[in-house]
């Protein structure tokens, strides 16, 4: 399963690169620093990760994008490293290939695990050209055609980190700059979910609409992400993989929507008192009651998440 998200992976990154010419330039004397990747607990373990890293090198102490050398010849294709239990997959890649010297090195990683995710995230990146202020640069939420809502997006990493590349490998700890949420809904009585039901969605409001591509820092906290929940084999759960967001203001907006057979939506919703911050895990369980129809030695770490649990009661959708 590691391997088909890596590979998914792999071809969106592929589909988001720029078209940008390389430029003619020189390219002699070019280094190539190593790398391994680590995902490190909160007991300070370090376990191979398995994911894909993006580096994107800027010039020393700043936000301005230098660029990278591709077959001598400087070009805006990033450093891009799809990584398998901890060392370069030995499918493609794209090594960072750059003159001696210091640069200050962007990293953005979407690491993949075991743990059910959301199947379909989504995002929309900028378009990234030689000498480009990634401070004014943003990754952004993407729109749902049918309505004012927006898709989950990836789980993301990052990190900024000055290098000399002529003496030290690739080493940053990278954090993680998204919230995760499961929801699981249950009848008040245990039972299964009344066949009548066709779908059920979640929408959460308050969520940020981009993350600012140098800093990681989320903007606009206005935004609404709607995702569909699935049965359970027994029919009694309504769930989902975990899906990733971007951060909320204070106390988001929790909508669930029901659409029954016959085209009807019944709707309740509540603000949740946890902030979905970067970095934590909410578990959202929802009990509803009855329906009224009507590299070697480079090292990337990742903290573990905050963990958290919320229950609600909504003992009538009308």
């Amino acid at each position: 399963m590691r391997k088909v998200t890596l590979a998914i992976l792999l071809l969106v990154a592929l589909a988001s690169c720029s078209k940008d010419e390389p430029e003619q330039l020189p390219g002699d004397d070019l280094v190539s620093p190593s790398l391994s990747a680590y995902v490190r607990n909160m007991e300070g373990a370090r376990n191979p990760m398995t994911g894909i890293l993006e580096i994107y090198p800027c010039e020393k102490g700043g936000a301005i994008y230098y660029g990278n050398y591709v077959n001598k010849q400087l070009t805006v294709f990033n450093g891009f490293y799809p990584i398998e239990e901890g060392h370069v997959y030995e499918g493609y890649n794209r090594k960072l290939s750059l003159p001696d010297g210091t640069y200050n090195m962007v990293y953005w990683g979407t690491p993949v695990y075991e743990d059910p995710m959301y199947s379909s995230p989504a995002i929309q990146t900028p378009g990234i050209t030689l000498g480009a202020d990634m401070s004014k640069l943003y990754m952004s939420l993407r729109k749902n055609a049918e309505d004012d809502t927006y898709s989950p997006v990836y789980d993301l990493v990052y990190a900024v980190e000055e290098t000399d590349i002529g003496i030290e490998d690739l080493s940053a700890s990278l954090r993680r700059v998204v919230a995760g949420v499961k929801v699981v809904v249950t009848t008040k009585d245990k039972g299964a979910f009344s066949p009548i039901i066709d779908k059920m969605e979640v929408c959460i409001g308050g969520i940020a609409e981009k993350l600012n591509y140098y800093t990681a820092i989320p903007e606009n906290m206005t935004k609404t992400v709607k995702f569909e929940l699935v049965p359970s084999g027994d029919g009694t759960q309504m769930t989902n993989g975990t899906v990733m967001l971007f951060p909320s203001g204070e106390n988001p907006s929790l909508e669930l929507r029901v659409t029954l057979k016959d085209g009807s939506v019944h709707m309740v919703s509540q603000n949740i008192s946890t902030t979905l911050t970067a970095d934590t895990r909410l578990t959202l369980n929802i009990v509803i009651g009855d329906i009224f129809v009507g590299g070697e030695s480079g090292d990337f770490t990742i903290e573990d998440w905050k963990e958290a649990t919320e229950t609600i009661e909504f003992p009538i959708i009308y």
